[in-house]
């Protein structure tokens, strides 16, 4: 690649027409950004529909209500459902203040559920998630814990810090994603989580404690809102400090654990016949590219790929639904690409166009950032680069218009639609500058 020089993005100083698509390169996909700030509902909101009976599917409701507040956050809102729906365990990795115990929060509001949450430390004792003692009993004898509003009554939890806990947690904690009960001393408590959510900054590398990690489904990887989303992030998190002072903040109930239970049981109905030799494919891909699954992880990733089916409405699985797997199959940042790059080349899906936009986006997006901090300095030089960026935009433009006419898909040309407006606004920016004005 024409590295350009000192000053001008380097996917635009080559002459190749391919610079702006990138598609030697397998993006980062599958990665959502993540704000803790809430928008607030009209008094006719979308919920109001539901009690007005225009019969709109619950699971749907949800997933709306659960988005709704955050910027930038559909994704992250609908591995939450999916991972409910399967009635299994994710983990969210990624930065402070991304929102991941947020989101888990309203999610439990939503379902009226009983949650739990906190922040494990290698100091955490387990009386602090199981409960205390009871003192009375162990006078008779025996051995009883309270467990009163700590994790063996939550219907979902969310424990912060996850594998920072010690060993003595982290075992009990084992247990409970297993076969939720509570192996405590003398006795088992059996208990009714639904869904257990852990958050970590990092990967675990430790030995002992990738045993434990291995035990989430689900694994996702956060990232931080990116620039061209800062404003909406400002107005939401000014909106979210006046509610929280005003008491304004809405997160009515829209569904229930009952109304998840049915769903859940719809999802242990769905039918996988037309995709399992694709599936078998798959895994085999995925094996052959350094990227392994245990025998338990293949197995469990089929209610994840169910619960998808069940939530855009049907009872059997199509190749789309295979997308999920970039939530089960990688184990770290690095591999999330490789299994990104394994899906789009294997699955008949609009992901393909949809990961190769992306990629074109965000480096249209970079460029039209350095013409912003150039477009002021008088050089020859400068226009001539300039000439060629806006040579380079067409040419992306005219590839834009191809994939959204190939695809036939809605979503395909809704995010083709955002890239052309991008690339329009910046050719403007170039045009004006060559113009002198």
């Amino acid at each position: 690649m024409n590295p350009g020089p000192r000053g001008f993005p380097p996917l635009l100083c080559g002459p190749k027409p391919r610079i702006l698509t990138k598609l030697d390169d397998g993006p980062t996909v599958g990665v959502s950004v993540s704000v803790p700030y809430f928008r607030f509902v009209p008094v006719f909101s979308f919920v109001s529909m539901i009690w007005l009976g225009l019969g709109v599917d619950k699971i749907q409701v949800f997933l709306r209500e659960l988005q709704r507040p955050f910027v930038g956050r559909e994704e992250e809102a609908r591995l939450v459902v999916l991972t409910l729906l399967a009635r299994e365990h994710a983990v969210l990795i990624g930065e402070p203040g991304v929102a991941k115990s947020a989101i888990v929060r309203r999610a439990a509001d939503l379902l009226n559920a009983r949650f739990f949450k906190y922040l494990l430390t290698r100091f955490t004792e387990p009386a602090e998630l199981f409960g205390p003692l009871d003192i009375k009993a162990l006078e008779d004898g025996r051995y009883v814990r309270l467990t009163r509003g700590k994790l063996p009554e939550a219907d979902i939890a969310f424990l912060d810090e996850v594998f920072k806990a010690n060993s003595a947690i982290l075992n009990a904690l084992n247990s409970i994603l297993q076969e939720r009960i509570v192996y405590d001393g003398y006795s088992e408590i059996r208990t009714p989580l639904w869904s257990l959510f852990g958050a970590s900054n990092e990967v675990p590398d430790e030995p002992e404690v990738e045993a434990f990690y291995d035990r989430f489904l689900v694994r996702h990887f956060v990232r931080p809102l990116p620039e061209d989303m800062w404003g909406d992030l400002l107005d939401r998190a000014w909106e979210l400090e006046r509610a929280m002072y005003f008491g304004d903040f809405d997160g009515k109930p829209v569904m229930s654990i009952t109304d998840l239970k049915t769903y859940h049981e719809r999802v242990l109905n769905v039918r996988f016949d037309a995709v399992k030799q694709k599936l078998v494919k798959v895994f085999a891909v995925l094996e052959s590219r350094g990227i392994h699954l245990s025998d338990r992880r293949k197995g469990k990733a089929l209610k994840l790929i169910a619960a998808n089916a069940v939530l855009e409405g049907r009872d059997e699985v199509i190749e789309k639904d295979l997308l999920v797997l970039k939530y089960v199959a990688a184990k770290d940042w690095d591999e999330l690409e490789k299994v990104n790059a394994v899906l789009a080349d294997e699955l008949k899906t609009p992901y393909k166009y949809l990961r190769e936009l992306e990629e074109i986006k965000i480096n249209v997006r970079e460029t039209k950032n350095y013409v912003i901090s150039l477009e002021h300095i008088e050089s020859r030089y400068i226009d001539l680069r300039f000439k060629q960026m806006l040579r380079d935009l067409e040419i992306t433009k005219d590839r834009v218009i191809a994939m959204m006419l190939e695809s036939g898909d809605p979503n395909v040309e809704r995010a083709a639609n955002e890239v052309i407006e991008l690339i329009e606004e910046t050719a403007e920016r170039i045009r004006r500058r060559l113009r002198g004005e």
